[in-house]
Protein backbone atom coordinates (compact mmCIF):
# COMPACT_ATOMS: atom_id res chain seq x y z
CA UNK A 1 0.00 0.00 0.00
CA UNK A 2 3.17 2.13 0.47
CA UNK A 3 3.56 2.40 -3.23
CA UNK A 4 0.10 3.60 -3.82
CA UNK A 5 -0.47 7.49 -4.78
CA UNK A 6 -2.48 8.83 -1.95
CA UNK A 7 -6.04 9.11 -3.80
CA UNK A 8 -5.70 5.52 -4.55
CA UNK A 9 -5.15 4.89 -0.74
CA UNK A 10 -7.87 6.73 0.36
CA UNK A 11 -9.99 5.26 -2.33
CA UNK A 12 -9.30 1.83 -1.26
CA UNK A 13 -9.61 2.86 2.58
CA UNK A 14 -13.38 4.16 1.59
CA UNK A 15 -14.11 0.91 -0.64
CA UNK A 16 -12.83 -1.30 2.29
CA UNK A 17 -15.09 0.62 4.85
CA UNK A 18 -17.99 0.79 2.82
CA UNK A 19 -18.05 -2.87 2.27
CA UNK A 20 -17.36 -3.38 6.00
CA UNK A 21 -19.88 -1.32 7.10
CA UNK A 22 -22.53 -2.77 4.45
CA UNK A 23 -21.95 -6.59 6.01
CA UNK A 24 -22.28 -5.18 9.60
CA UNK A 25 -25.52 -3.39 9.26
CA UNK A 26 -26.80 -6.64 7.22
CA UNK A 27 -25.72 -8.73 9.89
CA UNK A 28 -27.50 -6.94 12.30
CA UNK A 29 -30.23 -5.44 10.86
CA UNK A 30 -31.51 -8.37 8.44
CA UNK A 31 -29.73 -11.04 9.74
CA UNK A 32 -26.57 -13.35 8.09
CA UNK A 33 -27.59 -16.39 5.53
CA UNK A 34 -25.76 -18.35 8.65
CA UNK A 35 -28.62 -17.13 10.90
CA UNK A 36 -31.23 -18.02 8.69
CA UNK A 37 -30.58 -21.55 7.60
CA UNK A 38 -29.22 -20.88 4.44
CA UNK A 39 -25.42 -21.58 5.21
CA UNK A 40 -25.36 -24.58 2.56
CA UNK A 41 -26.19 -22.69 -0.31
CA UNK A 42 -23.82 -19.80 0.50
CA UNK A 43 -20.92 -21.90 1.20
CA UNK A 44 -21.62 -23.83 -2.41
CA UNK A 45 -22.09 -20.24 -4.46
CA UNK A 46 -18.88 -18.65 -2.11
CA UNK A 47 -16.72 -22.35 -3.78
CA UNK A 48 -17.75 -21.61 -6.93
CA UNK A 49 -17.41 -17.75 -6.75
CA UNK A 50 -13.50 -18.92 -5.53
CA UNK A 51 -12.59 -21.19 -8.40
CA UNK A 52 -13.18 -19.06 -10.89
CA UNK A 53 -12.32 -15.80 -9.14
CA UNK A 54 -8.76 -17.56 -8.38
CA UNK A 55 -8.44 -18.63 -12.35
CA UNK A 56 -9.24 -15.02 -14.51
CA UNK A 57 -7.69 -14.45 -17.61
CA UNK A 58 -5.03 -11.81 -17.92
CA UNK A 59 -6.05 -8.83 -20.32
CA UNK A 60 -3.22 -7.41 -22.37
CA UNK A 61 -3.35 -4.33 -19.67
CA UNK A 62 -0.39 -5.18 -17.88
CA UNK A 63 -1.93 -6.83 -14.08
CA UNK A 64 -5.36 -6.72 -14.88
CA UNK A 65 -7.41 -9.75 -15.03
CA UNK A 66 -11.04 -10.82 -15.43
CA UNK A 67 -13.04 -13.35 -14.25
CA UNK A 68 -16.89 -14.87 -14.88
CA UNK A 69 -16.88 -15.69 -10.81
CA UNK A 70 -19.85 -12.83 -10.33
CA UNK A 71 -22.59 -15.27 -12.04
CA UNK A 72 -22.07 -17.18 -8.85
CA UNK A 73 -22.70 -13.65 -6.58
CA UNK A 74 -25.53 -13.17 -8.92
CA UNK A 75 -27.56 -16.52 -8.17
CA UNK A 76 -26.70 -15.87 -4.72
CA UNK A 77 -29.33 -12.06 -4.59
CA UNK A 78 -31.83 -14.95 -6.14
CA UNK A 79 -30.99 -17.71 -3.77
CA UNK A 80 -29.85 -15.93 -0.67
CA UNK A 81 -30.48 -12.05 -1.12
CA UNK A 82 -28.53 -9.08 -0.41
CA UNK A 83 -26.57 -10.37 2.13
CA UNK A 84 -25.18 -13.56 1.06
CA UNK A 85 -24.46 -12.26 -2.37
CA UNK A 86 -22.46 -9.30 -0.45
CA UNK A 87 -20.30 -12.23 1.69
CA UNK A 88 -20.06 -14.81 -1.93
CA UNK A 89 -18.32 -11.65 -3.41
CA UNK A 90 -16.01 -11.15 -0.20
CA UNK A 91 -14.94 -15.00 -0.72
CA UNK A 92 -12.58 -13.19 -3.14
CA UNK A 93 -9.96 -12.16 -0.64
CA UNK A 94 -9.32 -16.24 -0.38
CA UNK A 95 -8.16 -16.01 -4.18
CA UNK A 96 -5.59 -18.51 -4.35
CA UNK A 97 -4.07 -16.91 -7.76
CA UNK A 98 -0.41 -16.42 -7.95
CA UNK A 99 1.60 -13.20 -6.54
CA UNK A 100 -1.90 -11.33 -6.19
CA UNK A 101 -0.85 -9.17 -3.39
CA UNK A 102 -2.98 -8.61 0.08
CA UNK A 103 -4.48 -5.34 -0.88
CA UNK A 104 -5.30 -6.29 -4.56
CA UNK A 105 -7.34 -9.33 -2.42
CA UNK A 106 -8.77 -7.17 0.39
CA UNK A 107 -10.11 -4.53 -3.07
CA UNK A 108 -11.58 -7.48 -4.89
CA UNK A 109 -13.31 -8.37 -1.77
CA UNK A 110 -14.58 -5.37 -0.70
CA UNK A 111 -15.96 -3.96 -4.25
CA UNK A 112 -17.62 -7.30 -5.26
CA UNK A 113 -19.47 -7.38 -1.52
CA UNK A 114 -20.70 -3.79 -2.68
CA UNK A 115 -21.29 -5.21 -6.16
CA UNK A 116 -23.34 -7.99 -4.35
CA UNK A 117 -25.35 -6.11 -2.34
CA UNK A 118 -26.25 -3.15 -4.38
CA UNK A 119 -27.72 -5.60 -6.79
CA UNK A 120 -29.81 -7.40 -4.05
CA UNK A 121 -31.14 -4.13 -2.79
CA UNK A 122 -32.06 -3.22 -6.50
CA UNK A 123 -33.57 -7.14 -6.75
CA UNK A 124 -35.78 -6.79 -3.84
CA UNK A 125 -36.83 -3.58 -4.58
CA UNK A 126 -38.36 -4.91 -7.69
CA UNK A 127 -40.41 -7.48 -6.15
CA UNK A 128 -37.49 -10.43 -6.90
CA UNK A 129 -38.05 -13.16 -4.43
CA UNK A 130 -35.23 -14.86 -2.72
CA UNK A 131 -34.88 -18.25 -2.35
CA UNK A 132 -34.99 -21.16 -4.37
CA UNK A 133 -37.40 -20.24 -7.47
CA UNK A 134 -40.69 -22.52 -8.03
CA UNK A 135 -40.74 -23.91 -11.72
CA UNK A 136 -44.37 -21.74 -12.34
CA UNK A 137 -42.91 -18.51 -10.63
CA UNK A 138 -39.49 -18.67 -12.56
CA UNK A 139 -40.81 -16.17 -15.43
CA UNK A 140 -41.33 -13.55 -12.41
CA UNK A 141 -37.46 -13.62 -11.29
CA UNK A 142 -36.43 -12.67 -15.05
CA UNK A 143 -37.35 -8.79 -14.94
CA UNK A 144 -35.51 -8.58 -11.27
CA UNK A 145 -32.96 -10.13 -11.97
CA UNK A 146 -32.18 -8.62 -15.15
CA UNK A 147 -31.88 -5.16 -13.56
CA UNK A 148 -29.82 -6.56 -10.96
CA UNK A 149 -27.08 -7.92 -13.12
CA UNK A 150 -27.23 -4.69 -15.28
CA UNK A 151 -26.65 -2.59 -11.49
CA UNK A 152 -23.89 -5.16 -10.84
CA UNK A 153 -21.61 -5.18 -14.15
CA UNK A 154 -21.60 -1.68 -14.58
CA UNK A 155 -20.78 -0.49 -10.92
CA UNK A 156 -17.96 -3.57 -10.81
CA UNK A 157 -15.90 -2.28 -13.65
CA UNK A 158 -16.58 1.58 -12.68
CA UNK A 159 -15.04 0.08 -9.14
CA UNK A 160 -12.24 -1.31 -10.76
CA UNK A 161 -11.70 1.23 -13.46
CA UNK A 162 -11.43 4.04 -11.09
CA UNK A 163 -8.79 1.82 -8.41
CA UNK A 164 -6.61 1.36 -11.71
CA UNK A 165 -6.90 5.02 -12.43
CA UNK A 166 -5.71 6.51 -9.60
CA UNK A 167 -3.06 3.55 -8.90
CA UNK A 168 -1.01 4.02 -12.25
CA UNK A 169 -2.35 7.53 -13.46
CA UNK A 170 -3.62 5.85 -16.60
CA UNK A 171 -6.91 6.46 -17.85
CA UNK A 172 -6.62 4.90 -20.99
CA UNK A 173 -6.76 0.88 -20.63
CA UNK A 174 -6.75 -1.95 -23.36
CA UNK A 175 -10.71 -1.42 -23.32
CA UNK A 176 -11.55 2.23 -24.52
CA UNK A 177 -14.47 4.15 -23.51
CA UNK A 178 -15.72 4.09 -26.81
CA UNK A 179 -15.57 0.06 -26.85
CA UNK A 180 -16.74 -0.15 -23.22
CA UNK A 181 -20.41 -1.16 -24.61
CA UNK A 182 -19.08 -4.38 -26.31
CA UNK A 183 -17.43 -5.66 -23.08
CA UNK A 184 -20.23 -4.54 -21.21
CA UNK A 185 -22.63 -6.54 -23.29
CA UNK A 186 -20.26 -9.71 -23.46
CA UNK A 187 -20.48 -9.17 -19.37
CA UNK A 188 -24.08 -8.83 -19.17
CA UNK A 189 -24.61 -12.15 -21.32
CA UNK A 190 -22.09 -13.68 -18.56
CA UNK A 191 -24.49 -12.77 -16.23
CA UNK A 192 -26.97 -14.98 -17.10
CA UNK A 193 -25.03 -18.17 -15.87
CA UNK A 194 -25.97 -17.13 -12.23
CA UNK A 195 -29.50 -16.79 -13.22
CA UNK A 196 -29.39 -20.77 -14.67
CA UNK A 197 -27.66 -21.77 -11.12
CA UNK A 198 -30.40 -20.12 -9.51
CA UNK A 199 -32.78 -22.10 -11.66
CA UNK A 200 -31.22 -25.53 -11.75
CA UNK A 201 -31.25 -25.17 -7.84
CA UNK A 202 -34.73 -25.77 -7.55
CA UNK A 203 -34.13 -29.21 -8.90
CA UNK A 204 -30.66 -30.70 -8.67
CA UNK A 205 -29.42 -28.21 -5.63
CA UNK A 206 -25.81 -27.91 -5.04
CA UNK A 207 -25.29 -29.73 -8.22
CA UNK A 208 -26.12 -27.66 -10.12
CA UNK A 209 -22.94 -24.91 -9.28
CA UNK A 210 -21.15 -28.14 -10.78
CA UNK A 211 -22.89 -28.19 -14.39
CA UNK A 212 -22.65 -24.38 -14.71
CA UNK A 213 -18.80 -24.70 -14.14
CA UNK A 214 -17.99 -26.12 -17.46
CA UNK A 215 -19.61 -23.08 -19.43
CA UNK A 216 -17.88 -20.59 -17.21
CA UNK A 217 -14.85 -22.12 -17.83
CA UNK A 218 -15.74 -22.48 -21.74
CA UNK A 219 -16.63 -18.69 -21.26
CA UNK A 220 -12.93 -17.97 -19.88
CA UNK A 221 -11.24 -20.11 -22.68
CA UNK A 222 -13.20 -17.98 -24.96
CA UNK A 223 -11.70 -15.24 -23.26
CA UNK A 224 -8.24 -16.09 -23.02
CA UNK A 225 -8.19 -17.09 -26.50
CA UNK A 226 -9.23 -13.64 -27.69
CA UNK A 227 -6.75 -11.97 -25.40
CA UNK A 228 -4.04 -14.77 -27.32
CA UNK A 229 -4.85 -13.72 -30.33
CA UNK A 230 -4.64 -10.50 -29.54
CA UNK A 231 -0.78 -10.70 -28.40
CA UNK A 232 -0.25 -12.50 -31.48
CA UNK A 233 -1.57 -10.01 -33.57
CA UNK A 234 0.82 -7.37 -31.98
CA UNK A 235 3.70 -9.73 -32.14
CA UNK A 236 3.59 -9.98 -35.59
CA UNK A 237 3.17 -6.21 -36.25
CA UNK A 238 6.20 -5.65 -33.80
CA UNK A 239 8.26 -8.40 -35.96
CA UNK A 240 7.55 -6.24 -39.04
CA UNK A 241 8.22 -2.94 -37.57
CA UNK A 242 11.57 -4.17 -35.59
CA UNK A 243 12.39 -5.27 -39.33
CA UNK A 244 11.57 -1.79 -41.23
CA UNK A 245 13.41 0.47 -38.76
CA UNK A 246 16.75 -1.59 -38.84
CA UNK A 247 17.08 0.34 -42.54
CA UNK A 248 17.28 3.56 -40.76
CA UNK A 249 18.80 4.33 -37.35
CA UNK A 250 16.93 7.65 -37.19
CA UNK A 251 13.56 6.08 -37.37
CA UNK A 252 14.00 3.35 -34.39
CA UNK A 253 10.31 4.04 -32.73
CA UNK A 254 8.61 6.03 -35.30
CA UNK A 255 6.02 3.34 -35.93
CA UNK A 256 5.07 3.11 -33.14
CA UNK A 257 4.65 6.86 -32.28
CA UNK A 258 3.01 7.21 -35.63
CA UNK A 259 0.30 4.11 -34.38
CA UNK A 260 -0.05 6.46 -31.08
CA UNK A 261 -0.78 9.15 -32.61
CA UNK A 262 -2.97 7.46 -35.26
CA UNK A 263 -5.08 6.15 -32.61
CA UNK A 264 -5.38 9.61 -31.00
CA UNK A 265 -6.91 11.02 -33.75
CA UNK A 266 -8.98 8.26 -34.44
CA UNK A 267 -10.70 8.20 -31.47
CA UNK A 268 -11.05 12.06 -31.59
CA UNK A 269 -13.25 11.63 -34.71
CA UNK A 270 -15.30 8.51 -33.68
CA UNK A 271 -14.08 5.39 -34.79
CA UNK A 272 -15.67 2.57 -32.87
CA UNK A 273 -13.02 0.26 -31.25
CA UNK A 274 -12.19 -2.50 -34.16
CA UNK A 275 -11.62 0.50 -36.10
CA UNK A 276 -9.12 1.91 -33.87
CA UNK A 277 -7.72 -1.48 -33.05
CA UNK A 278 -7.36 -1.38 -36.90
CA UNK A 279 -5.81 1.47 -37.39
CA UNK A 280 -3.22 1.10 -34.82
CA UNK A 281 -2.16 -1.63 -36.85
CA UNK A 282 -2.12 0.69 -39.50
CA UNK A 283 0.05 3.29 -38.23
CA UNK A 284 2.57 0.52 -37.11
CA UNK A 285 2.72 -0.77 -40.67
CA UNK A 286 2.67 2.43 -42.82
CA UNK A 287 6.51 1.88 -43.82
CA UNK A 288 6.74 -2.07 -44.45
CA UNK A 289 6.93 -1.28 -48.01
CA UNK A 290 10.45 0.04 -47.30
CA UNK A 291 11.62 -3.73 -47.23
CA UNK A 292 11.22 -3.23 -50.27
CA UNK A 293 13.45 -0.17 -51.01
CA UNK A 294 17.26 -0.25 -51.65
CA UNK A 295 18.43 0.73 -48.06
CA UNK A 296 21.15 3.06 -50.34
CA UNK A 297 17.80 4.46 -51.36
CA UNK A 298 16.68 5.41 -48.04
CA UNK A 299 19.94 6.36 -46.99
CA UNK A 300 21.75 8.91 -49.83
CA UNK A 301 23.68 11.48 -48.79
CA UNK A 302 22.74 14.13 -51.66
CA UNK A 303 19.39 14.63 -54.05
CA UNK A 304 18.07 11.50 -55.33
CA UNK A 305 17.96 10.45 -59.40
CA UNK A 306 14.15 10.00 -60.56
CA UNK A 307 14.77 6.33 -60.83
CA UNK A 308 15.64 6.41 -57.17
CA UNK A 309 12.49 8.49 -56.06
CA UNK A 310 10.36 6.11 -58.11
CA UNK A 311 11.88 3.58 -55.89
CA UNK A 312 10.42 5.83 -53.20
CA UNK A 313 7.39 6.22 -54.26
CA UNK A 314 6.91 2.49 -54.66
CA UNK A 315 7.14 2.22 -50.95
CA UNK A 316 3.23 2.56 -50.38
CA UNK A 317 2.41 -0.07 -53.14
CA UNK A 318 5.47 -2.51 -52.03
CA UNK A 319 3.97 -2.17 -48.08
CA UNK A 320 0.51 -3.89 -49.56
CA UNK A 321 2.04 -6.52 -51.67
CA UNK A 322 3.85 -7.69 -47.88
CA UNK A 323 1.17 -7.46 -45.69
CA UNK A 324 -1.89 -8.70 -48.31
CA UNK A 325 -1.73 -11.95 -46.54
CA UNK A 326 -2.44 -10.86 -43.14
CA UNK A 327 -5.87 -11.11 -42.68
CA UNK A 328 -6.75 -9.33 -39.49
CA UNK A 329 -5.35 -5.90 -40.95
CA UNK A 330 -9.39 -5.45 -42.46
CA UNK A 331 -9.01 -1.58 -43.32
CA UNK A 332 -5.30 -0.79 -42.32
CA UNK A 333 -4.44 -2.02 -46.22
CA UNK A 334 -5.82 1.47 -47.23
CA UNK A 335 -4.01 3.18 -44.54
CA UNK A 336 -0.81 2.03 -45.81
CA UNK A 337 -1.45 2.21 -49.52
CA UNK A 338 -2.46 5.43 -49.17
CA UNK A 339 -1.02 7.47 -46.28
CA UNK A 340 1.70 10.43 -48.76
CA UNK A 341 -1.82 11.13 -50.91
CA UNK A 342 -2.19 15.07 -50.71
CA UNK A 343 -5.29 16.39 -49.68
CA UNK A 344 -4.69 18.49 -53.07
CA UNK A 345 -4.43 15.53 -55.05
CA UNK A 346 -0.12 15.65 -55.65
CA UNK A 347 0.67 13.22 -53.53
CA UNK A 348 1.46 9.37 -54.67
CA UNK A 349 0.94 6.40 -55.49
CA UNK A 350 -2.26 7.40 -57.07
CA UNK A 351 -2.89 11.25 -57.24
CA UNK A 352 -5.92 11.09 -54.96
CA UNK A 353 -7.61 13.75 -53.52
CA UNK A 354 -10.23 15.48 -51.23
CA UNK A 355 -13.04 12.30 -50.40
CA UNK A 356 -10.96 9.97 -52.82
CA UNK A 357 -8.26 9.70 -50.42
CA UNK A 358 -9.25 7.07 -47.50
CA UNK A 359 -10.23 7.84 -44.08
CA UNK A 360 -6.98 5.68 -42.74
CA UNK A 361 -4.65 7.19 -44.85
CA UNK A 362 -5.83 10.79 -44.00
CA UNK A 363 -5.48 9.87 -40.48
CA UNK A 364 -1.85 8.19 -40.76
CA UNK A 365 -0.88 11.18 -43.30
CA UNK A 366 -1.02 13.86 -40.09
CA UNK A 367 0.71 11.05 -37.60
CA UNK A 368 2.99 10.68 -39.67
CA UNK A 369 4.37 14.07 -40.46
CA UNK A 370 3.79 15.25 -37.12
CA UNK A 371 6.02 12.49 -35.71
CA UNK A 372 8.99 13.11 -38.73
CA UNK A 373 8.91 16.78 -37.27
CA UNK A 374 8.61 16.32 -33.71
CA UNK A 375 11.98 13.50 -34.26
CA UNK A 376 15.78 13.76 -34.58
CA UNK A 377 16.95 13.62 -38.18
CA UNK A 378 20.65 13.26 -39.38
CA UNK A 379 20.01 16.74 -41.10
CA UNK A 380 18.34 18.49 -38.40
CA UNK A 381 17.51 18.21 -34.95
CA UNK A 382 13.81 17.79 -33.69
CA UNK A 383 11.08 20.20 -33.89
CA UNK A 384 9.57 21.36 -30.84
CA UNK A 385 5.81 20.14 -31.13
CA UNK A 386 4.12 23.83 -31.20
CA UNK A 387 6.21 24.40 -34.31
CA UNK A 388 5.04 21.31 -36.03
CA UNK A 389 1.11 21.92 -34.87
CA UNK A 390 1.99 25.28 -36.56
CA UNK A 391 3.05 23.41 -39.69
CA UNK A 392 0.16 21.22 -39.69
CA UNK A 393 -2.02 23.95 -39.42
CA UNK A 394 -0.57 25.68 -42.27
CA UNK A 395 -0.50 22.59 -45.03
CA UNK A 396 -4.23 21.78 -43.59
CA UNK A 397 -5.83 21.91 -46.98
CA UNK A 398 -3.23 21.30 -49.44
CA UNK A 399 -1.16 18.63 -47.83
CA UNK A 400 -3.33 17.54 -44.66
CA UNK A 401 -7.18 17.15 -44.65
CA UNK A 402 -8.23 20.02 -42.12
CA UNK A 403 -10.77 17.64 -40.35
CA UNK A 404 -7.46 15.23 -39.43
CA UNK A 405 -5.67 18.01 -38.42
CA UNK A 406 -8.37 19.58 -36.28
CA UNK A 407 -8.97 16.52 -34.48
CA UNK A 408 -5.36 15.50 -33.63
CA UNK A 409 -5.03 19.47 -32.17
CA UNK A 410 -8.12 18.51 -30.03
CA UNK A 411 -6.25 15.41 -28.78
CA UNK A 412 -2.81 17.02 -28.15
CA UNK A 413 -4.94 19.41 -26.00
CA UNK A 414 -6.14 16.68 -23.38
CA UNK A 415 -3.00 14.43 -23.93
CA UNK A 416 0.37 16.39 -24.83
CA UNK A 417 2.67 14.65 -26.75
CA UNK A 418 5.74 13.69 -25.25
CA UNK A 419 8.58 13.53 -27.96
CA UNK A 420 11.33 10.50 -28.33
CA UNK A 421 14.16 11.27 -26.36
CA UNK A 422 17.16 12.72 -28.27
CA UNK A 423 19.02 10.38 -30.60
CA UNK A 424 22.70 9.94 -30.45
CA UNK A 425 24.86 10.19 -33.84
CA UNK A 426 25.19 6.79 -34.65
CA UNK A 427 29.22 5.42 -35.63
CA UNK A 428 29.98 6.77 -39.03
CA UNK A 429 31.01 3.33 -39.97
CA UNK A 430 27.68 1.91 -38.58
CA UNK A 431 24.88 3.57 -40.90
CA UNK A 432 25.27 6.63 -43.64
CA UNK A 433 23.86 9.87 -43.19
CA UNK A 434 20.85 11.38 -45.29
CA UNK A 435 19.68 14.70 -45.82
CA UNK A 436 16.13 14.17 -46.89
CA UNK A 437 12.99 12.62 -45.33
CA UNK A 438 9.94 11.73 -47.29
CA UNK A 439 7.77 12.28 -43.93
CA UNK A 440 8.45 15.66 -43.52
CA UNK A 441 6.62 18.25 -45.41
CA UNK A 442 8.92 20.74 -44.53
CA UNK A 443 11.96 19.28 -46.13
CA UNK A 444 10.99 17.76 -49.40
CA UNK A 445 13.14 15.14 -51.24
CA UNK A 446 15.51 16.31 -53.82
CA UNK A 447 14.87 14.83 -57.35
CA UNK A 448 17.86 15.17 -59.88
CA UNK A 449 16.52 15.23 -63.39
CA UNK A 450 18.14 14.50 -66.16
CA UNK A 451 21.10 11.44 -66.98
Amino acid sequence: MRDLPWPARVYLVAVIGAAAALIARAGVVSGMPVATGDLDVLLVLALLFLVCESMPTLLNVEQFAVSVSFSASLAAVVLIGPEGAALVGLTAVLSVRPGLPLIKRLFNGAQFAICGYAAGQVYLALDGRVGVPQVNAFDDLIGPYAAATAVYVPLNIVLTLTMVALATGVRDTEVPMRGMAQFLLSYLGYGTFGLLVAGLWATVQSISAVLVLLPLFVARWAFGQYHAQQRSYDATIAALCQAVETKDYYTRGHCTRVSHASSMIAQEIGMGLERVRAIRYAGMLHDVGKLGVPTKVLQKDGPLTEEEFAAIQLHPMRGLEIVRGIGFLDEAYAGIMHHHEKHDGTGYPMGLAGDEIPEFAKVIAVADAFDSMTSDRSYRGARPVPVAVEELRKSAGTHFDPVMVDAFIRALEREPWQPPRRVDPPPPEAVATTIKDHDDPTTPIQVVTGP
